[in-house]
């Protein structure tokens, strides 16, 4: 476990999901789950399904990022978007 600056420790969380049939696992932070989760629910989705779009979409990209980091900066981007 790591610590941020502020001594906050840093809990990371490994799930296992299935896209287009193949499980794969992803390790984020605690709170970037907390946040994956509540927006699903929030656009009443299941957390896969919002994972499985957040995937479609990066995989549009040239190159594509990782999962991981795309999920990431997908929760900054909806944070950043309520705060405008």
């Amino acid at each position: 476990m790591g610590e941020i600056a502020a001594g906050f420790p840093i809990l990371m969380r490994k799930r296992s999901v299935t896209l287009k049939g193949h499980r794969t696992s992803i390790a984020l932070e605690a709170e970037f789950w907390d946040a994956l989760e509540r927006f699903a629910k929030a656009d009443g989705k299941s957390l896969a399904r919002l994972i499985a779009r957040i995937d479609q979409d990066r995989l549009k990209l040239d190159p594509p990022p990782g999962l991981a980091s795309a999920l990431r900066v997908y929760v900054l981007r909806r944070v950043m978007d309520r705060e405008r």
